[in-house]
């Protein structure tokens, strides 16, 4: 079965799900959590592209961002999958299988929509049982411990997110 092909086109903001090998729960381990974590900065920071909300759950990652006019959303994914890879492989000495091959994405297409796939990340710790308000996680965007980019401006007249 052939790789699933990702509508992507310049300036959209996505909506993105990839999830750990055989949905195991990796990202229970707090290390391994915060490799994850200092990668996603990493490559916001070096501009590959805005992250705009993230949480990191035991088994998957979701992701609200827009990628650079120079960097497509496949390549960000290969920058944070591959590079927390690495690092995890080095810092935990093994070489076990981090992530599942690929991602699913949606094409955020309007304010609305936006709002609740950030509502979505936000609460999905809540939903999940493993904390009862959304900033008291740790691994999200929702905790206000890292520095985030605002909604783009093309989702609505003057929205900010």
């Amino acid at each position: 079965m052939g790789r699933l092909k990702h509508r992507t086109r310049s300036a959209c903001t996505y909506f993105v799900t990839t999830k750990t090998w055989e949905n195991r729960a990796l990202f229970q381990v707090s290390e391994v959590a915060e490799i994850v974590t200092r990668r996603l900065i990493l490559c916001r920071n070096e501009g590959s592209y805005l992250l705009h909300e993230f949480v990191i759950m035991p088994d998957h990652l979701h992701l609200l961002l827009t990628p650079s006019a120079t960097t497509a959303l496949e390549k960000s994914l290969q920058l944070i999958k591959g590079g927390s890879s690495h690092e995890i492989h080095q810092r935990r000495d093994h070489r076990m299988q981090v992530w599942q091959p690929g991602f699913h994405d949606w094409t955020i297409r309007d304010e609305a929509d936006y709002q609740a796939k950030r509502d979505y990340i936000r609460m999905n710790p809540v939903k999940a049982g493993l904390v009862e308000k959304p900033e008291s996680w740790q691994f999200s965007s929702a905790s206000g411990e890292f520095q985030l980019d605002p909604a783009p401006l093309h989702l609505g007249k003057g929205f900010r997110g």
